[in-house]
């Protein structure tokens, strides 16, 4: 639990054209800041992470580095998210986490402000930025309910709104600003907020616990929520549906988790996986079906060499639906 000493925690999600916009934000904050500050931004695997570390600190006043398990948190601080690993908070120190994607990220927006809201509760500034989708409206809403403060990049500046005009949509946020007055903004929060003591939501600190492990058991996640119709598109385990306030989201056993919308786009994703893969075997039935036909007709077994031939023609003909549809569905 935060003290009167303990700094504050300012927690930005970022996603795509997120880099220039970080380095906005940075670049206004003042080297004596009573802040650490912790930022996720959505990159490939196979991003470098001196690159991200140098792109943020060309910008910044205050020392960057990439997050480092069970380290310190220092006031003054900017801890960077390393590609392909989760960032958390717990108490005065570090975590990373190498559990399942959350809204098939990893890093995760939800998983580092869900974190930070358990820690520090009313010592959290979350602040979400330019993206695709909606990773970190959850998060968002888990700071608001556990007393934090909430900003957003006015949606109008923004490279790719997607992300702000989510949180705006399901969370009564604080301030909604450009990035020029982002630093604004956090300074008037530091040095006037009250802190009145404000506990984290029950299901929220459940939540963050199950993040901190790389899976848990299906006991745990049941009493979270209501076990749901889906199944998750990753592992195949049954889906939890989760509700805080107004938004709704799903969790596997494992770790999975996603927003409604992101479940979605994920089916989707793996139909279309799962169609291909059933036109390549497809594709190699017939060939072997045909392989079948020529050397009963090279033995003079014409009847039979024309069965094979015929299961070929009908297996051609499905595959040449199959190809129709995924070229549709890629369209969509």
């Amino acid at each position: 639990m935060p003290t009167e000493q303990s700094p504050f925690i300012i927690t930005i999600g970022a996603s795509a054209g997120g880099l220039s916009a970080i380095g906005e934000i940075v670049s206004h904050l003042h080297k004596d800041i009573n802040a650490a500050i912790f930022v996720v931004l959505h990159l490939s695997k196979a991003a470098m992470s001196d690159i991200l570390l140098s792109r943020v600190q060309k910008n910044s006043p205050l020392p960057c580095k990439i997050a480092e398990d069970k380290e310190p948190i220092r006031q003054g601080q900017i801890y960077i998210a390393a590609p392909d690993t989760h960032l958390l908070v717990k108490e005065d120190k570090v975590l990373i986490g190498q559990g399942p994607p959350e809204n098939r990220f990893r890093p995760s927006i939800d998983v580092l402000f869900r974190s930070a809201a358990v820690s520090h509760r009313e010592k959290v500034i979350g602040i979400i930025v330019t993206g695709f989708l909606n990773d970190g409206t959850i998060g968002m809403q888990a700071i608001k309910h556990s007393g934090g403060y909430c900003l957003v990049q006015d949606p109008n500046e923004a490279e790719y709104p997607d992300m702000p005009l989510s949180v705006l949509e399901s969370v009564e946020v604080d301030h909604v600003v450009p990035l020029r007055k982002m630093g604004e903004a956090i300074l008037e929060r530091i040095n006037t907020a009250e802190i009145k003591g404000i506990s984290p939501p029950e299901s929220v600190v459940a939540e963050s616990k199950l993040s901190e492990k790389a899976a848990t058991s299906i006991e745990e996640v049941s009493k979270l929520g209501d076990e749901s119709a889906f199944s998750c598109p990753d592992c195949g385990g049954r889906l939890w549906s989760i509700k805080n306030g107004k938004l709704k989201h799903y969790r596997c056993h494992i770790g999975h988790a996603y927003s409604e919308n992101d479940l979605l786009l994920r089916q989707g994703e793996t139909t279309e996986a799962t169609l291909w893969a059933a036109v390549r075997m497809m594709e190699e039935r017939k060939l072997l079906v045909e392989k079948i036909a020529r050397e009963h007709g090279d033995r003079g077994l014409y009847k039979i060499s024309s069965h094979y031939s015929e299961q070929s023609k009908s297996l051609r003909e499905h595959i040449t639906r199959l190809k129709e549809l995924l070229f549709g569905i890629s369209k969509q």
